[in-house]
């Protein structure tokens, strides 16, 4: 009984009870905050438009966020394509999911100079920009496998303009083994410019 009347004895307690109050408190405040143990399941919305989505989000308490844009022919324009977290991924409340959207319309794609390339330069470059329908179409000319021209929908493409990248193009390629006949390259010579900028919009 001496000793708890002691005075440093006492504060010795008190310190003791103080930190250990702090100590409890903060992992109270920390199990609360991070709201330890409490978890969502990401809601399968794929296939699903933004809109359509966002109440499945919204009861899940979940945000969510659109990062990028891609374009598919499996489901339509504007519908979810990916999400991360997956769907049925556990999550805390308040985890922003990053969601990826099917373009509207394809991706553009800007037709490069082709002309007096050979045609594997010229079908190799087309395939690195992104076009990934390419016919060629072999017309007569002096060399054999020179690229001329590219053409799209019966129309001669001039560099620099933006076509859609799923556009099915056809590659002129000359062939000394047809017989000649000037008549497309006179055309090609000849044709004026058109401009397919009007064709070209906003694909996110």
């Amino acid at each position: 009984m001496r000793l708890l009347k002691n005075p440093f004895v006492i504060s010795l307690i008190l310190a003791i009870l103080i930190i250990w109050g702090l100590i409890y408190g903060t992992l109270v405040w920390l199990d609360v905050y991070t709201r330890h143990n409490v978890a969502v399941v990401v809601p399968d919305v794929k296939g699903l438009t933004i809109e359509k989505a966002a109440p499945f989000f919204s009861e899940k308490r979940i945000r969510y966020n659109i990062i990028d844009s891609v374009f598919s022919k499996e489901v339509p324009p504007g519908a979810i394509v990916e999400l991360v977290p997956a769907p049925g991924s556990k999550v805390k409340e308040g985890r922003v999911v990053f969601v990826t959207i099917n373009a509207k319309t394809s991706q553009m794609g800007v037709i490069p100079e082709v002309e007096d390339l050979s045609y594997r330069q010229a079908n190799a470059l087309l395939q690195s920009i992104g076009f990934v329908s390419v016919e060629v179409k072999y017309v007569a000319g002096d060399y054999k496998d020179l690229a001329v021209a590219v053409e799209w929908n019966g129309r001669v493409l001039e560099k620099g303009q933006h076509v859609p990248l799923n556009a099915h193009l056809v590659l002129v390629v000359t062939s000394d083994d047809i017989e000649s006949d000037s008549t497309f390259l006179d055309n090609l010579n000849n044709a004026p410019i058109e401009s397919l900028d009007s064709e070209e919009e906003n694909w996110f």
